[in-house]
């Protein structure tokens, strides 16, 4: 029930060629897709979209969730200090 109120809510968003866009992305990177839908369904509640999107601008509103969801990697080095004197010489 649930999915066909989406699917008829992004049918009405969205253009022909967003649509097909949105679906290739969901086959690749469904989580990212979820996300889109999420953002065009609460746009379209709150009346915050004027006529379709068309594939342009879902390519700008992927790059908006993009940036939002961006994961920062960062690499942390933990050097541990070695007990091993070089006082005694071991032959």
């Amino acid at each position: 029930r649930e999915a066909e109120i989406r699917n008829t809510i992004l049918a009405q968003v969205l253009d022909q060629a967003a649509r097909a866009r949105l679906s290739n992305l969901a086959l690749v990177k469904p989580d990212k897709a979820k996300a889109v839908e999420n953002y065009l369904i609460q746009m379209a509640r709150f009346g915050q979209l004027a006529g379709k999107v068309s594939e342009q601008g879902l390519i700008e509103i992927l790059e908006k969730v993009s940036q939002q969801t961006e994961k920062k990697t960062t690499v942390k080095f933990n050097r541990r200090k070695v007990l091993d004197s070089d006082e005694d010489d071991d032959y």
